[in-house]
């Protein structure tokens, strides 16, 4: 199976619906996980999505925050919405791709939207970042328990709001005490790779020594030239899908398109042959 996955935090996706169907004529993805949607599943623009070739929608929305959607050209079943933390927040969404026929491993696909975390990287005087802490954490310890490391065919994509290398921010030393980039969530997101032995996609195409980035400030009033990013969004893979990803491309371009997220969108194409 060859199939295009794409994941962009959106910063709601009725307000830049525009932006979404400018993309995926562009760019043509076969899948499309969208972040913080900002509307409940009622509110989702699910005619206008179908419309431009989606005909399998999974939604897990929230009012006015957070909020995670799976659009399709692919079937899918096997959809769960897990409630990680259980604060009732509206970040996690999975599907399975292409419905397995017997004695076939599933593929399955996890969108995620991790806790911004605030301002203050404090946990003691910040409930915001001890939340986002109590997350990574609680996702480590789900990853953890699965069974069949080495055999199971997961596909992790969203905005995990950690830039984890020195070279996944602007500046290593400005930012190591800047929510985001700090020891400790870099830490506990680490700890979320090796719980399943995560694969870096992103970082199989483009060399660690390379700055890398998918999100920008709005305050940057031309981002292009101060270029202080930050890779926020990620796609991983299982061990048992290495080298599936055959291309990576950061779609930049959309950053100077009218009203922009301040996230861009990142694409792979997978090959997967049958388990």
């Amino acid at each position: 199976m060859r199939f295009r996955l794409a994941t962009w935090n959106i910063n709601s996706v009725r307000l830049r619906l525009d932006l979404v169907e400018r993309f995926v004529k562009t760019f043509k993805p076969d899948v499309l996980c969208l972040q913080e949607i900002k509307c409940v599943d009622e509110s989702f623009p699910e005619l206008a999505l179908r419309a431009l070739g989606f005909e399998h929608l999974a939604v897990a929305g929230q009012k006015g925050y957070h909020g995670v959607a799976t659009l399709s050209r692919i079937p899918f079943s096997g959809i769960e919405r897990r409630d990680i933390c259980g604060r009732g927040h509206a970040r996690h969404l999975s599907v399975t791709l292409a419905h397995p026929g017997r004695n076939k491993k599933p593929l399955l696909l996890h969108n995620l939207y991790v806790p911004a975390g605030g301002d203050v990287p404090d946990p003691a005087l910040n409930e915001k970042f001890r939340h986002k802490l109590d997350f990574l954490d609680a996702m480590a310890g789900w990853f953890g328990h699965m069974r069949a490391k080495a055999s199971n065919r997961m596909i992790l994509v969203g905005d995990l709001n950690v830039a984890p290398l020195e070279t996944d921010v602007w500046s290593h030393k400005q930012l190591l005490k800047v929510v985001s980039h700090t020891p400790v969530e870099v830490e506990a997101l680490a700890r979320v790779q090796a719980s399943h032995d995560w694969v870096d996609v992103m970082r199989r195409h483009v060399p660690k020594e390379e700055k890398l980035f998918t999100w920008w400030s709005y305050r940057n009033r031309d981002w292009r030239v101060s270029n202080r990013g930050r890779r926020l969004d990620h796609i991983w893979t299982t061990p048992a899908l290495e080298g599936a990803a055959v291309s990576m491309t950061v779609a930049d371009a959309t950053r100077d398109w009218p009203r922009p997220s301040d996230h861009v969108p990142v694409i792979a194409d997978f090959e997967i042959g049958d388990p």
